[in-house]
C-alpha cells in the first residue's frame, strides 16, 4: 500500500475484523502504548468491532499526560523569571501544575510562547540577546533528536542565552514498570511506531523474552492498528511472545542511526518521575555534563519541592491499564479540557480527551466500560 486512504479502507477494516472474530477464542487484554494510537481506536470506533474477548487497555505513551506536577511547576517558575522568554509546545500550557498552568502564568504576564520546533527558540534567543530563553523539551525519543539539535545548534553558534528544561521519557522502562506491577493483567503490547522510527525494534526483545509477551509494532491508521491486533492475537493463540513490525513502511529494526547519535551526544539517561506512576529508574534524558550551559535546571539553580499529584485524578490507573477514562467518577463532570484535573484530559494524545472528544455521552460519565 502506498496511499494514506489504502490504511483507511473499509473493506480491509472489516476483513481484519472478520479474522479477528474468526480466530479469537480466549480472552486477551491488549495495550497500545502510543496516545496517537488510542485516538485513532478511539476516533474511528475500531474497539467497537472488535470481539467481546479482546480488551484495549490504554498506555503511558502520551508525553505530556506523563510528564510530572514538578516539573510543570519547574516550567511556571521558570516563566515567571525576569528576563526569561519561556518556550513549548502548545498543548503543555494547560497542564495543570500544584498552582498553575503555563496558560494562566501567560495570562498574569509571564512571557510563554508556542512554538512548532525548538529550532526556533533558538533563532528567538538570537535575536533577543538580553533575555533567557528556555525552551521546554517533552517527549518520548521521538522528539529528544530536534531537542538534542538545538543545543548543539545553539553551542556551536555560541548562543549562551538558550537553554532547555529536559524531561523526556523513554518507554521500555515504562513497559517494563507497568509489567512488573502485581495488578498487571496485560498479554500483549502495541508498540509505537514513532518511537521505533527513531530507536529501533532492539530494545523490545529483551522485554518480550523476560515476560514472554508478544510485542508488535504499528502505526496509526485504522489498517495499520486492526493488523497489529490480528499480529498480537494470532501469537496469543498460539502461545508465543514475539516482537513483529507491522509498521514496516517506516520502522527498521536498527532504527535512525544519525538520530541515536545526535540524542547520545546531548542526552545522558537518568530516572524519572512519571506523572501518575512514580520514578522509573533510567527511564529519562537529561542534558549532559558537556553541555551543561544549556540545561537550564543547572543554570537557573532550579530547586523547586516536590509536589503531589491531584488525588481525584486517576490518570496512573489508566496509564498502567488498570481503569479506562469513564471510569473516573469525575469524567466529564468536574474533569473536563476547560477544567482539567489531569494532563490525559488536555494533551492532543490523552486518553481521556478521546473518549471526551470522540466517545462521551453524558449519561454516561462516570460509569464502568
Amino acid at each position: 500500500m502506498k496511499f494514506l486512504t489504502e490504511f483507511r479502507d473499509p473493506e480491509l477494516v472489516h476483513e481484519y475484523v472478520a479474522e479477528l472474530h474468526k480466530i479469537t477464542t480466549k480472552s486477551w487484554t491488549l495495550m497500545e502504548i502510543c496516545g496517537g494510537q488510542t485516538h485513532s481506536l478511539v476516533k474511528n470506533g475500531l474497539l467497537d468491532l472488535l470481539p467481546e474477548k479482546i480488551t484495549m487497555v490504554h498506555g503511558p505513551g502520551c508525553p505530556v499526560c506523563v510528564t510530572s506536577v514538578s516539573v510543570i511547576d519547574e516550567a511556571v517558575w521558570l516563566a515567571e523569571q525576569p528576563n526569561v522568554i519561556l518556550c513549548s509546545f502548545g498543548d503543555m500550557l494547560r497542564v495543570p501544575g500544584s498552582k498553575k498552568s503555563l496558560l494562566e502564568a501567560k495570562a498574569i504576564g509571564a512571557d510563554v510562547r508556542i512554538l512548532y520546533s525548538p529550532l526556533e527558540a533558538v533563532e528567538i534567543a538570537r535575536k533577543n540577546p538580553e533575555k533567557e530563553v528556555v525552551f521546554f523539551a517533552v517527549g518520548f525519543e521521538t522528539t529528544a533528536p530536534a531537542n538534542a539539535l538545538s543545543v548543539m545548534h545553539a553551542a556551536q553558534q555560541g548562543i549562551l542565552n538558550y537553554s532547555i528544561l529536559a524531561s523526556h521519557v523513554l518507554v521500555p522502562p515504562a513497559m517494563e514498570a507497568i509489567l512488573s506491577d502485581e495488578a498487571n493483567t496485560i498479554d500483549a503490547f502495541l508498540a509505537a511506531g514513532h518511537v521505533c522510527t527513531i530507536m529501533g525494534m532492539d530494545e523490545y526483545y529483551p522485554v518480550a523474552e523476560k515476560y514472554q509477551i508478544p510485542i508488535v509494532v504499528t502505526g496509526f491508521e485504522p489498517v495499520d492498528l486492526l493488523q497489529g491486533i490480528l499480529m498480537a492475537v494470532r501469537q496469543l493463540e498460539k502461545g508465543q511472545h514475539l516482537v513483529e513490525n507491522q509498521y514496516a513502511r517506516s520502522v527498521q529494526r536498527e532504527g535512525n542511526k544519525t538520530a541515536q547519535a545526535t540524542i547520545q551526544k546531548v542526552f545522558a539517561v537518568n530516572d524519572r518521575v512519571w506523572r501518575g506512576i512514580g520514578s522509573i529508574p533510567q527511564s529519562g534524558y537529561e542534558v549532559n555534563e558537556a553541555y551543561r550551559a544549556h540545561n537550564a535546571r543547572i543554570k537557573f539553580f532550579i530547586d523547586i519541592p516536590f509536589a503531589e499529584e491531584n488525588k481525584e485524578c486517576i490518570s496512573g490507573d489508566i496509564m498502567k491499564g488498570l481503569k479506562k477514562p469513564k471510569q473516573c467518577p469525575n469524567f466529564g463532570t468536574k474533569c473536563k479540557p476547560e477544567h482539567p484535573l489531569g494532563a490525559p484530559m488536555v494533551s492532543s494524545e490523552g486518553a481521556c480527551a478521546a473518549y471526551y472528544h470522540y466517545n462521551f455521552q453524558p449519561e454516561e460519565s462516570g460509569s464502568h466500560i
